[in-house]
């Protein structure tokens, strides 16, 4: 378990991030590929990688020389997932390639302590070592990772929705209990679920505040930084609920069900969605009841304008980016 202490200065500094974490999204996936737990959240995705990175031409290398460096285990070296690439793979990517060839091989010894490395893991203290693996990692995020970014900044959008009725009804406190099954509010201590293998420890934030991550990959137990002078940083699962993520978001799936959306009740029900709506809350902007409010729900979801998650024995709807473009474009507002 991994207990993280809070004072009242780290409460008024805890942040959700606005945005998913693309290298941390790369881990993650690549831990998909090496797990069962979960495979039926993420069947699709998991055949169409599979598929792609043997046409690519990519599968060999991330087999041996990218898998071996993100075991999902309990512990792979920090600097392969930086703590300033929200939002930014480039960012994300040069942070990887600046990352001193000191603290790369302490990095690398903790992992073979702990862990096993790989023999060559020791090369990545070589700067064109870490750039030749830079260059693979862009390589796979196009093929297996891309393809997914609408669907998980949606989600990530819709996840900071539902915290942020958390925060009106509690503070930051109620945030922090809303977290899920993996995470526990017991004041001022934030408990982690960590894997079974790996020893407790405390991290005392010290006023620093903690950036809290949703991750769309990410399945089961919430990751920090193993070395505790990095910024406080927790990435967490957002797959709570037994939900599926679809294939990819489709431009012309989502043209064709467009026509399903005409009519007051359905553009009611969209703008309601603007600012997180429940089902109830749907219904009621829209005049309907709540049956007609969760079929109208449904149409605008698969549609791709629509993102749903649980909030507590409610669901929450929020727009995704499309969907929001289009409310933006009938409304007339440049925001």
């Amino acid at each position: 378990m991994l207990r993280i202490h809070f004072s009242d200065a780290d409460l008024a500094r805890t942040r959700i991030a606005a945005a998913p974490d693309p290298v941390w999204e790369i881990a993650a996936s690549l831990h998909r590929l090496q797990s069962r737990r979960g495979r039926w959240a993420y069947a699709e995705w998991y055949r169409t990688a599979r598929r792609q990175l043997r046409e690519k031409g990519l599968e060999r290398v991330v087999r041996n020389a990218v898998l071996p460096l993100y075991p999902r285990a309990a512990y792979f070296p920090d600097f392969l997932t930086p703590d300033d690439a929200l939002g930014d793979l480039d960012t994300g990517m040069e942070a990887i390639v600046a990352t001193s060839p000191q603290r790369v091989l302490e990095e690398v010894a903790v992992f073979d302590r702990t862990v096993g490395a790989p023999r060559w893991a020791g090369q990545l203290g070589r700067l064109e070592a870490r750039k030749e693996l830079t260059g693979v990692l862009r390589r796979y995020y196009d093929v297996v990772v891309a393809p997914y970014e609408q669907q998980v900044q949606a989600r990530v959008e819709g996840e900071r929705t539902l915290r942020l009725r958390g925060l009106m009804d509690g503070g930051v406190e109620g945030m922090l209990s809303g977290l899920g099954p993996m995470l526990r509010w017991r004041p001022p201590v934030l408990e982690v679920s960590y894997p079974r293998q790996a020893a407790d420890r405390d991290m005392h934030l010290a006023g620093r505040g903690l950036t809290l991550v949703p991750s769309h990959f990410n399945w089961g137990e919430p990751v920090a930084f193993a070395d505790p002078r990095l910024p406080p940083v927790l990435r967490y699962s957002m797959l709570h609920e037994p939900s599926r993520p679809g294939p990819p978001y489709d431009a012309d799936r989502a043209d064709r069900s467009l026509t399903a959306l005409l009519g007051r009740s359905r553009a009611a029900a969209l703008r309601a969605a603007s600012t997180g709506a429940t089902t109830s809350e749907m219904a009621r902007a829209a005049g309907v009841s709540a049956p007609s409010a969760s079929r109208h729900a449904t149409a605008l979801r698969d549609a791709g304008l629509l993102t749903t998650v649980r909030h507590g024995p409610a669901v929450l709807h929020t727009l995704t980016p499309t969907g929001a473009a289009l409310l933006r474009a009938a409304t007339g507002r440049s925001g």
